[in-house]
């Protein structure tokens, strides 16, 4: 698939069906999205795989809506701040940026394979990290619910015009 339509066609899944994902599958999600750029390659993240019932159900209880239920598979992508590059100038950690764009080669990259995604930023925090057992320095970008979509229906992206959001100079 071309990347223009890949990108046309990627939408937030939100109904999944049954259907489990092989481990395979997972793996070579993982695998491509790994390659996504960092500042100095430091890749400061870690990634959970959540499949397992009890903390898959301990993970959806984190996030109060009745359509992460569907989901076979939660992916929760950490930023670890110890570990992300710092500017010189300012001291900016550039940890949570590098986990951004490493999610969305995962997010592309799922809907390469056919499978669904969508980014989940509003969920419980303090009970994510208690379920993960996050250190202090680490923090949860996003949960990121993978499944095989029940709908294949592509709704109509709604987006910015280029002109009110390009500044040319």
């Amino acid at each position: 698939m071309k990347f223009e339509e890949l990108a046309n066609t990627r939408h937030a899944v939100r109904k999944y069906l049954a259907t489990p994902i092989d481990s395979e599958l997972i793996k070579k999600l993982l695998d491509v999205a790994r390659k996504a750029p960092s500042a100095v390659n430091f890749q400061p993240f870690k990634v959970f795989v959540v499949s397992s019932n009890d903390k898959l159900e301990a993970l959806k209880n984190c996030y109060h809506r009745d359509w992460i239920n569907s989901a076979p598979v939660i992916i929760v992508v950490v930023a670890q701040y110890r570990m992300g590059w710092k500017r010189a100038l300012d001291g900016k950690n550039y940890a949570e940026i590098d986990a951004a764009i490493f999610i969305d080669h995962l997010m592309l990259q799922a809907a390469e394979m056919g499978l669904g995604t969508c980014w989940v930023g509003n969920f419980d925090v303090a009970e994510l990290n208690r379920v993960l057992e996050l250190k202090s320095d680490e923090e949860a970008v996003g949960m990121f619910p993978i499944g095989f979509p029940a709908d294949d229906t592509i709704p109509v992206k709604k987006r910015k015009g280029l002109d009110e959001f390009v500044v040319w100079m």
